[in-house]
């Protein structure tokens, strides 16, 4: 899966729903994530400003959260965190695994086993997926879509209304910014900026 080829849908993969979905799917605004679990930056903007966001935007309903894979290579730790997380999936812990691996972001093959082995997965089937690399198209299917989002490197977001009928264009931020930084975006698409500020 190239740019190219999804260039051609537009911007409608935005507001693709594949379970991988945080929060309420109703939710008016949607922050999407391009990320690699390799990723120092992204590991801080998880740590630091992630649990800010949850709390003020996601665990109220305001804001539905996206997780998009961007390995920076085409092989190697980050595509193994990024199958390692998608097989979890499979067993409905895809965010199990997604936590568990910012948490350690070890990701050789038996740190993968341990992960799993932590977050209670069937063990056989994990391996069965990860040896069958069978979600790596979707991977880069992803990539893909930040490439064309002009993202070169990770982490980078996206900021966007749910309902694609609003007519506001997406609002991209490339890289691991503060908080206050995605509470001025979030707060201007949900209506919000002159209520927050009195």
């Amino acid at each position: 899966m190239t740019a190219a080829d999804v260039r051609g849908e537009g911007l409608d993969f935005l507001l693709r729903e594949d379970g991988r979905l945080r929060g309420n799917v109703k939710a008016p605004v949607t922050l999407i994530e391009y990320s690699d679990f390799t990723c120092g930056f992204c590991q801080k903007w998880f740590q630091e400003t992630w649990p800010r966001i949850q709390a003020k935007y996601v665990d109220t309903g305001k804001v539905r959260f996206s997780y998009r894979d961007f390995p920076r290579a085409f092989q190697g730790p980050g595509l193994d965190g990024a199958l390692a997380s998608r097989c979890a999936g499979e067993q409905n812990r895809y965010w199990a695994m997604h936590d568990e691996l910012w948490g350690d972001r070890r990701l050789g093959a038996e740190d993968l086993q341990r992960h799993a082995k932590a977050i209670k997965l069937d063990l056989p089937a994990f391996s069965k997926c990860m040896r069958e690399e069978r979600h790596t198209d979707d991977i880069f299917r992803d990539r893909a879509e930040g490439t064309i989002l002009g993202f070169r490197g990770t982490p980078g977001f996206v900021l966007v209304r749910t309902d694609s009928s609003e007519k506001d264009p997406p609002v991209v931020i490339p890289g691991a910014f503060p908080f206050d930084v995605f509470e001025e975006q979030i707060d201007r698409l949900l209506g919000e900026g002159a209520k927050g500020k009195r």
